[in-house]
């Protein structure tokens, strides 16, 4: 494949870009990937998932991108890495990290993936039992929100629906 933008040179990168659902592909030698200051894999200014997470780390909702004083003092009790270190690296200094910033990985996560729980594919051999799962998690989520707003009918409705899904997922046996 010929670079698109020079029409010389092999294309070597190729960039797929998604805007508002609209795919759109670009396949560009790496000359002109310099010129138009592209980061390419590989080279001094290339591409790391550090520094990407990085750049997502910095942004805050309620201080439209700067980093509050709040979370610049959030500080890992095991390892003693800060919010603000963790935000430059990129990566945690250890597995309790992920407790201490939790209040300010969720929104993060929310961010990138657009919910802060696994909702993706589920093996087929497993699938029913974990589906029966969280449709019963979603259900008392459901069931807590209706007795919240004090619409106790919609809530006994629910309520029956969970005890007849987990009396499904039980085989029958009463629990």
């Amino acid at each position: 494949m010929i670079c698109q933008e020079c029409g010389k040179r092999p294309a070597t990168l190729h960039f797929t870009k998604i805007v508002n659902g609209e795919k759109t592909e670009f396949h560009i030698c790496e000359a002109c990937a310099r010129e138009k200051g592209e980061m390419i894999p590989g080279t001094s200014n290339g591409f790391s998932i550090h520094n990407l997470l990085s750049g997502l780390l910095d942004f805050d909702p309620g201080s439209a991108g700067s980093m509050t004083n709040k979370t610049q003092t959030i500080r890992c009790e095991n390892c003693g890495l800060t919010y603000s270190q963790f935000s430059k690296l990129g990566r945690f200094g250890c597995d309790c990290c992920y407790e201490s910033f939790s209040e300010r990985l969720d929104p993060l996560f929310k961010r990138v993936h657009g919910n802060t729980v696994h909702v993706g594919k589920v093996p087929k051999r497993t699938g029913g039992l974990i589906q029966h799962k969280r449709e019963l998690e979603l259900l008392k989520k459901e069931m807590m929100s209706s007795i919240e707003r004090e619409e106790f009918e919609q809530a006994a409705k629910l309520r029956d629906q969970i005890r007849g899904l987990e009396k499904k997922m039980s085989g029958g046996q009463n629990s």
